[in-house]
């Protein structure tokens, strides 16, 4: 009989055998429900063998007959790993995990509760799928916040997938069904305290979750983890699919006693100095440049925070920014919402830059440079006597001038070292473990290895290193987050001259050797040879490292 059975590709009871983790897939919640409580008991239960408390409810449940349910986003959670352990070691019944969304741990756990207090009441096991959602939603927040994470994609196909970017890199972690990425994203954009008015699938949205407001999700309220202060939402249509959801992740500082410490991010003391003097100008207008994700954001809200600190709180900053991303305490944050197309949007903005201009600021920082309306109000309230603070998105530092040209900001402000005070230009590189970074000079046949010792000779291949396979100290990862590189220019007539009448080289040439500046470049090599970031970082982000040109 047995034999029969394994030809015919189902168990000794007759069932259709699944691969491992499988055995519920493609049933309902219902269907499950019913299945497991017709044959066994939970264990897990109040009245169980091995009862959990309310914390793990949410990440497992283990069944008389050895079925050990698991939530499908916590398959590698210390809870689950170290209940496995406990059971076996007690000698109990339990089979390899079968993985299943967590808001069928809820509704298992809710049934037991009430047939253990004796009520005959029919439950409900078909919950409401936008209940459903939202709290999937939230626990992928929260693992997403585990790992500070820094952005979430949720791509809607044929099938669904999730990815985190953790330090730079993309991972898929989840992949459902295309019929819950559609919900999903839906429960998402209905979840948002700042969105436009209606979900519209085939159309470019924009929104906003705030960290400390509420979710309804059945009978409780559900929040984001504490840390995380708002999640910024990107809703795309998609070729080949329908829908593409981006979630930026922004984070509260852990430590506010050092909420305006730069060189926590990485900068060195001959950056900070440089900033501490861009701060300290009356007048005249700062940017800090990089592509999307590398940080200006932060570097920004610190160096707020630190020069209200430096000016004991007795100046007015205000803040136009859309939304506002990072707490600034003692700031006025003015923010721009409530625009449903990019046309509104810009108009919101230049609207609440006018604003700001008329409310007595003695700084201003302004979220992001995107229109040439608001770049010449930037630069109106540089010239009319404010310390004027932005971000942009540009190559290099020299290159914000080329991107304001090419925005359509007047030649002459572009030329006046008054106007255009200092110039800022950073990127994320990963930081490695320092326990167990691999030395390049172990790895002769490292692609690296040659280019490396063409650009910085021998002491180069001594002193640095590539990522390693991982240890404990790093949870495998083998590396412990991201740090800052940057390059910074102090302007002068004559550079912006230089500059602005086409001689780039010559301007590079006297900003590196007659304004002492030092490229991002040259930052990030200071950095691999101090062993804090790979040699692969380092041409990640600056090009091959044996290329005579900087620029």
């Amino acid at each position: 009989m047995a034999d029969e059975a394994k030809k015919e590709g189902t168990n000794e009871s007759g069932e259709q055998k699944r691969e491992p983790g499988q055995r519920f897939s493609g049933m309902t919640a219902k269907e499950v429900m019913e299945f497991l409580f017709s044959k066994t008991k939970l264990e897990t239960g109040s009245d169980g063998k091995y009862p959990v408390g309310q914390d793990t409810k949410g990440l497992l449940a283990l069944f008389s007959d050895g079925t050990f349910l698991v939530s499908n986003t916590h398959k590698y959670d210390g809870r689950v790993l170290s209940f496995q352990s406990i059971v076996r070691k007690k000698g109990g019944r339990i089979e390899a995990p079968e993985y299943v969304a967590i808001s069928l741990l809820s509704q298992i756990y809710n049934f037991n509760a009430k047939e253990a207090q004796g009520k005959n009441k029919k439950v409900d096991l078909d919950e409401d799928v936008s209940n459903r959602m939202q709290k999937e939603f939230v626990d992928i927040i929260y693992r997403a916040a585990e790992q500070k994470v820094s952005d979430i994609h949720v791509v809607v196909s044929d099938n669904s997938s999730v990815m985190f970017r953790i330090a730079g890199s993309m991972k898929i972690v989840l992949e459902y069904s295309k019929d819950w990425g559609e919900a999903f994203v839906r429960s998402v954009f209905a979840a948002a305290d700042i969105s436009d008015s209606n979900y519209a699938q085939n159309e470019f949205q924009v929104g906003q979750k705030l960290g400390n407001t509420p979710l309804r999700g059945g009978e409780q309220n559900l929040y984001l983890p504490e840390n995380v202060l708002a999640i910024r939402l990107q809703f795309n249509p998609v070729a080949f699919g329908s829908r593409y959801l981006i979630m930026r992740v922004l984070y509260a500082n852990s430590d506010s006693k050092n909420d305006d410490d730069l060189g926590v991010l990485g900068f060195s003391e001959y950056e900070t100095s440089r900033l501490y003097r861009m701060r300290a100008f009356p007048t005249g207008l700062s940017y800090i440049a990089g592509p999307t994700g590398s940080g200006k954001s932060t570097t920004l809200q610190r160096n707020m925070i630190k020069m209200l600190k430096e000016a004991n709180y007795e100046i007015n900053l205000i803040t136009v920014e859309d939304p506002p991303e990072y707490p600034i305490p003692g700031a006025r944050q003015l923010p721009v919402t409530n625009a449903t197309t990019e046309q509104e949007k810009d108009a919101f903005f230049t609207q609440a830059l006018s604003a700001a201009l008329r409310s007595d600021p003695d700084t201003m920082m302004v979220g992001e440079t995107r229109t040439l309306a608001a770049a010449d109000l930037v630069f109106k309230g540089a010239l009319s006597g404010h310390n004027m603070w932005s971000t942009l998105h540009a190559n290099s530092a020299p290159a914000i001038i080329s991107r304001l040209f090419d925005m359509g900001v007047a030649e002459f402000k572009l030329r006046d070292p008054e106007l255009l005070r200092g110039l800022l230009s950073q990127r994320l590189f990963k930081k490695l473990c320092p326990k167990c970074r691999v030395p390049i000079k172990t790895l002769p046949d490292n692609p690296v290895y040659a280019r490396l010792e063409v650009a910085l000779g021998k002491y180069g291949i001594e002193q640095s290193c590539v990522q390693g396979p991982g240890c404990q100290f790093c949870n495998g990862k083998g590396i412990i987050g991201r740090i800052v590189a940057s390059e910074i220019v102090m302007t002068d007539s004559k550079f912006l001259e230089l500059f602005m009448d086409q001689k780039k080289t010559e301007a590079i040439d006297y900003w590196l050797n007659n304004l002492r500046g030092r490229t991002l470049k040259e930052d990030a090599i200071g950095k691999m040879l101090a062993g804090t970031i790979s040699v692969n970082e380092v041409e990640r982000w600056c090009g091959m490292l044996d290329l005579d040109a900087v620029y």
